[in-house]
């Protein structure tokens, strides 16, 4: 009768084994996000992934799911705060909703232009500060990635900040992003994304502001005569965990984390460079008449438009706005 007993308790022991966490894979994160999967951003999450499960020898595995392929942004942004998913990577400008503050990323010219400065304001007191916001909006916000920049297009000529005048530009819907066409004398027209082609090619709007390669996917230089080069509208991601998977990681996981999304910053940086620059060449052998502004010019841009654009922010926003901008000018100034 010995055999069968032993037997048993092979198979309890079994069962237990198959039933202990910590013998099974500890964390499973499903991360979604917008981008195809020839982006840098795709591209660079999948690198994360792999240094993430190497440093925690397998215990953290992401599964990354590209091209909206576990909703919009609005449904995994919810996703993550209701648990059914366990992070995702999201634009800032789909994030105004969910958190109003994040909107101070819309102010142009807020990010410096130097790779080095940028980063050190992200990592500093004022970064820390915008990703602390998320904290209870039933979210963990623990890096913020660099995603290009905005340019200026339109039919109409763009050869010195006073040919913004009286132009029309299609902007998302943003209170910040209006105020900063109205300072240069031109009108903002809030149009769903999906129109745009059309209204450029139509005349209702003359103009748009977007990165190079978006401009170049989307095909609106066929509809456009001239672009001009400002970098002045900063394309940043935030991302994002739900908070009960965050904090059921242990903090060497934590860190582990942090440091991989950190880590692969400047190859991503790189990888966006190398795709807006093949963006431009196709631009200018389209015909396009393509104007880069110079640091001259763009300090009359941020003289112009951050100062409009900041006040709609803290309208928007009040106190909590207003402490988050002060935040930025002591760390900005301290570059």
């Amino acid at each position: 009768m010995s055999q069968p007993k032993t037997l048993l308790s092979a198979v309890l022991l079994a069962g237990l084994a198959i039933a202990s966490p910590a013998l099974a894979q500890d964390y499973v994160a499903r991360i979604g996000h917008l981008e195809s999967t020839q982006q840098s951003r795709h591209i660079h999450l999948e690198k994360v992934a792999e240094l993430v499960s190497e440093r925690t020898d397998g215990d953290v595995e992401f599964q990354i799911f590209p091209q909206g392929q576990l909703g919009n942004q609005r449904q995994m942004n919810e996703g993550v705060q209701l648990g059914t998913l366990e992070g995702t990577v999201a634009p800032a400008a789909f994030l105004g909703g969910f958190n109003p503050l994040v909107s101070i990323l819309d102010i142009p010219y807020l990010i410096p232009e130097d790779a080095a400065k940028a980063e050190a304001l992200r990592d500093g007191p004022f970064g820390q500060a915008l990703l602390d916001s998320f904290s209870d909006k039933g979210m963990v916000a623990i890096d913020l990635w660099p995603n290009g920049k905005k340019q200026f297009t339109s039919n109409e000529p763009l050869d010195t900040l006073a040919d913004f005048a009286g132009q029309k530009f299609r902007v998302m819907d943003s209170s910040i992003l209006i105020e900063q066409f109205n300072a240069l004398g031109a009108s903002a027209i809030a149009l769903p994304f999906g129109e745009l082609y059309t209204s450029l090619q139509t005349g209702v709007v003359d103009g748009e502001e977007n990165p190079l390669d978006t401009i170049k996917a989307m095909k609106f230089y066929e509809v456009q005569k001239n672009l001009v080069v400002s970098d002045h509208g900063a394309m940043e991601d935030v991302i994002l965990f739900n908070p009960m998977f965050w904090d059921s990681l242990p903090e060497n996981y934590q860190t582990i984390i942090k440091d991989a999304f950190a880590e692969v910053i400047p190859d991503l940086t790189a990888h966006k460079a190398a795709a807006v620059e093949a963006a431009l060449e196709t631009i200018k052998e389209a015909g396009t008449n393509v104007r880069v502004a110079d640091e001259t010019e763009r300090a009359e841009f941020r003289d112009v438009m951050f100062g409009p654009a900041s006040e709609a922010y803290v309208a928007k926003t009040g106190e909590a706005g207003q402490n988050l901008l002060d935040i930025y000018t002591e760390a900005y100034g301290a570059l």
